[in-house]
């Protein structure tokens, strides 16, 4: 068999400044690993801080300026655009932006709308033009759920305001599960579907496929992949095609030391079952890790790898 690619061990000090999430969901969980097995295996005066994110477009931003050494971005594809300066980027571009890994998670954006409209289909909503209150993120630039929704209903033609209807605007899925689960909104589109909270509102929504045009188009413009969601994942709803939303991305840029950067992807593959074991109380389908973790997809990243980075995924056996 062939030998896993060789422990790193760092012995200056340093001090590393990585980007989260808010403070208690799942990408500063992953700090808190990467940082404990990153120190174990540097010199004694090594600190590492995990500052509070939104886990979006700030968290990439805040690499390319420097602020801080790593972050975590999700979904994964939706850093592509800041490499060129297309999209939210079109006024500042990080070609300089490198990843050091990708932390899978099976998540999409879906669009579901309350039964009592008997909306099935994008066409269908145009037709009708109900009066939604539709419960999403906040779309300020920043947030990817706010971002990507609009993205989605503007190229399908649909005018919410102009029908009469309004947004329920938040920052995190729980309060938008929130508005739908307690009939202050009567449509929703967002993310993290293998909460629970989708599992109790599916029963009385409809979950609107997007169409393959809208599909089309944000993957030609921004790279943002399509997605099927399988028959019964919502209970009772078939298969349809929306937007892919996977995976945590681990991004850095080219002036991060390689020795550092190897250190991190190593910790990524070769001590992923620290991470895996605080999700195992879920099934891996819904759970917000897609856990078992595969150190050769960790390392298939939707930007250019670290050189540091590199370097441990190229040294892994190949069977």
């Amino acid at each position: 068999m062939t030998d896993r690619p060789q422990e790193p061990k760092i012995d200056r000090g340093f001090t590393l400044h990585l980007r989260g999430d808010w403070g208690t969901a799942n990408l500063h969980r992953v700090c808190g690993w990467v940082a404990q097995e990153l120190a174990d295996r540097s010199g004694p005066d090594t600190r590492i801080a995990t500052w509070n994110s939104r886990g979006f477009v700030d968290a990439v931003r805040a690499v390319g300026h420097g602020e801080v050494d790593i972050a975590l971005t999700t979904p994964a594809a939706f850093a592509i655009t800041a490499l060129d300066g297309r999209g939210v980027y079109a006024e500042e571009k990080f070609p300089q932006l490198r990843a050091l890994g990708v932390i899978p998670q099976r998540d999409r954006l879906v669009l579901a709308v309350h039964r009592c409209h008997n909306v099935t289909t994008f066409a269908e909503l145009r037709e009708k033009a109900p009066p939604l209150r539709l419960a999403t993120s906040i779309n300020d630039g920043i947030n990817h759920v706010g971002l990507a929704a609009h993205a989605i209903l503007d190229r399908a033609g649909i005018d919410l305001l102009a029908w009469g209807g309004r947004f329920l605007e938040d920052e995190r899925p729980f309060e938008s599960l929130g508005h739908a689960l307690a009939g202050r909104a009567d449509a929703i589109i967002h993310e993290a579907v293998m909460l629970p909270h989708w599992q109790q509102l599916a029963p009385d929504y409809h979950f609107l496929p997007v169409e393959d045009d809208v599909l089309a188009g944000l993957e030609a413009d921004y790279g943002w992949p399509a997605a099927t969601v399988a028959d019964d994942y919502f209970p009772g709803a078939d298969s349809f095609r929306t937007l892919d939303f996977s995976d945590f991305l681990m991004i850095t840029t080219t002036d991060l030391d390689e020795d550092i950067a190897y250190a991190v992807a190593w910790v990524l593959g070769e001590t992923r079952q620290l991470l895996e074991n605080q999700y195992r109380h879920l099934a891996p389908e819904r759970s917000p890790v897609t856990y078992p973790l595969d150190p050769v997809t960790m390392g298939r990243a939707p930007i250019p790898l670290h050189p540091g980075a590199a370097r441990y995924y190229q040294a892994l056996p190949t069977s």
